[in-house]
């Protein structure tokens, strides 16, 4: 009997882009349920009756939240096919020290860098890019963050470049001009077809986010 997969999914979403391509990367079909995050689905507050946000990955009726859990859960789960944590535990661990890093600093940074102004503003870019040069350095000459192919750590961080031509036009600045070697890694990685279908061009986030700001 075939799985049944459904992904509760908010385009837009940097969370909900790492669990499609975690999927991806596994050949898992799946179904694709959008949300309106205004007007939450009974489905959606069934499924993640805690938080109530997206993504939720309903595996045959039973329900994962928080996507660096779903990721691992696909890797665990679809095991037979590119791995996206190492094996051994000392490198597993480092892949998810580095994953957990990425979500305590961009997304606050981001979202203050897009919300925020003046001085606020100019402290969050700072942040953000101190934060993008630590990845650089721990990326060094690697393909990427899993060595010679795409891993945990590539997975969760890769989504956010979507967002970052938002984050530099609200804020004014150039993230390629202070990480270029991030930005040539993000590049290699959407030349993988799992990343490429997962993810949603710049220009369709900062639509999303004018429009959330014509509401305010």
């Amino acid at each position: 009997m075939e799985d049944e997969v459904v992904l509760l999914d908010l385009c837009p979403s940097a969370f909900a882009m790492r669990v499609k391509i975690a999927l991806e990367e596994k050949g898992v079909k799946y179904e694709c349920k959008q949300e309106d995050l205004r007007n939450k689905s009974p489905l959606l507050l069934e499924m993640n009756p805690i938080h109530k946000k997206v993504p939720v990955l309903i595996h045959n009726g039973r329900p994962i939240s928080e996507s660096l859990i779903i990721v691992q859960y696909i890797d665990e789960v679809w095991n037979h096919k590119s791995p996206l944590l190492p094996s051994d535990p000392y490198q597993r661990s480092q892949a998810l020290f580095w994953a957990d890093y990425i979500d305590k600093k961009i997304y606050d940074s981001g979202r203050r860098i897009i919300w925020m102004e003046k001085e606020e503003q100019e402290e969050a870019k700072e942040e953000l890019m101190q934060t993008l040069k630590t990845l650089e350095g721990e990326l060094g000459d690697k393909l990427y963050f899993g060595g010679e192919s795409m891993g945990y750590v590539d997975v969760a961080l890769v989504p956010y470049t979507s967002w970052f031509y938002t984050y530099e036009t609200c804020g004014n600045f150039s993230i390629e001009e202070g990480c270029p070697k991030l930005i040539t890694w993000a590049k290699r990685c959407k030349e993988n077809e799992s990343v490429s279908k997962a993810l949603i061009g710049p220009l369709e986030v900062y639509s999303f986010v004018l429009q959330l700001k014509k509401r305010l």
